[in-house]
């Protein structure tokens, strides 16, 4: 069975229990079993667990945590165990969501509290699909009358889903859906992002790639919205023409690992397959490493500025420049780059700037 695990997010008053229903039909007749884990906060709140019942704001969210996580554990067995070829477990917010609502300081001690790390919860998800705050570009549409666990003011839910935002900011698959469209057409292009992901029809990407002048790392790393992530990338012998790598992913000794195989379709348009490998597995296949290619190491900077998500990749063999890459579920959007990032030239096309043509460049 082929089982993904996505997170809806967003700030308060986003349209989370609407897109539960969207998902619910969409995803059932392409054939998907859906499971939905529910919010944990609304669980909690509404039976008397709370930041304000319990002795400490850290006291109530190291609970919080650790039922969010009892709780995808079940779902994820309970899955196991059905008779279905594709299945999708949607959770009502994840693990990170928690770190919105603490000091740096508490979500420190609440995850050494459970033995964990920020990588590995954040990154124990397939896909992160944020839904922005109707505070935010819809303002006559927020409301706290439909969840009585929902207290904040408008400005409140504002600030709350910027937070939000950074606490996923660094996944590996992270999308916003804003409010500049209607609501109905939110939730269609909600659908269509995960449709995207999940690779119906077909598991392709939409990629776009600028050469930059070497970014400002001071103010990239001052920026709530940007994370900072260590990648070390292999690539593998083929012998069917397709680009096959392995990647090691993380910081801070907290690393997670990937398998994936590219075919091109078109300039811009390629089917990707991604599989999470265990460090054993990871380890076995670098035995299988192409050695007419180096190691990629490379510092990427993850930055979601105006609703997109891009990833600043910079290199320790330029002093210069760097790339920015940026993932589309259209080939027609239009990109917004802060100011701060200067562009050079597009090198989508350009087989020089790819990370297997960079490979070869000799140290």
């Amino acid at each position: 069975m082929e089982i993904s695990k996505i997170v809806i997010t967003g700030g308060p008053c986003a349209g989370k229990s609407t897109a539960m229903s969207w998902i619910q039909n969409a995803f059932t007749q392409l054939g998907y079993t859906v499971l939905f884990v529910p919010e944990t906060a609304t669980e909690l709140i509404t039976g008397g667990v709370a930041p304000w019942t319990c002795g400490t704001n850290l006291d109530y969210q190291k609970c919080q945590l650790r039922l969010q996580i009892e709780k995808e554990r079940v779902f994820e067995q309970a899955c196991g165990t059905m008779r279905a070829e594709k299945a999708l477990i949607v959770c009502d917010r994840g693990t990170l969501d928690n770190k919105a609502y603490m000091t740096e300081d508490e979500f420190s001690q609440a995850i050494s509290d459970i033995n964990s790390t920020e990588v590995e919860l954040r990154d124990s998800y397939d896909a992160v699909f944020h839904l922005t705050s109707a505070a935010k570009g819809a303002v006559e549409f927020y409301t706290t009358a439909n969840n009585s666990a929902r207290t904040e003011t408008v400005e409140e839910a504002s600030l709350l889903d910027d937070k939000l935002i950074s606490a996923w900011t660094g996944h590996p698959h992270l999308r916003v859906i804003d409010n500049s469209t209607t609501f109905d057409n939110k939730m269609k292009r909600l659908i269509k992002e995960i449709s995207t992901f999940l690779g119906e029809p077909e598991p392709f990407e939409i990629e776009r790639k600028y050469l930059i002048e070497y970014p400002d790392i001071s103010w990239l790393e001052s920026n709530p919205a940007c994370q900072r992530i260590e990648i070390i990338q292999t690539y593998l012998k083929s012998t069917t023409g397709d680009e096959v790598r392995v990647r090691q992913r993380g910081i801070n000794g907290s690393y997670i690992y990937f398998q994936t195989i590219k075919k091109r379709v078109s300039d811009l348009k390629r089917v990707e397959i991604e599989r999470r490998l265990s460090q054993s597995e990871y380890l076995r296949l670098l035995m299988d490493a192409d050695t007419t290619k180096r190691q990629i190491r490379k510092t990427r900077y993850c930055l979601t500025y105006e609703n997109q998500y891009f990833e600043i990749d910079v290199y320790p063999f330029w002093t210069d420049k760097a790339i920015v890459e940026i993932e589309l579920s259209d080939e027609n959007t239009t990109i917004t780059f802060p100011e701060q990032i200067k562009i050079i030239k597009e090198v989508t096309d350009d087989e020089a700037y790819k990370n297997a043509s960079l490979a070869k460049i000799k140290s």
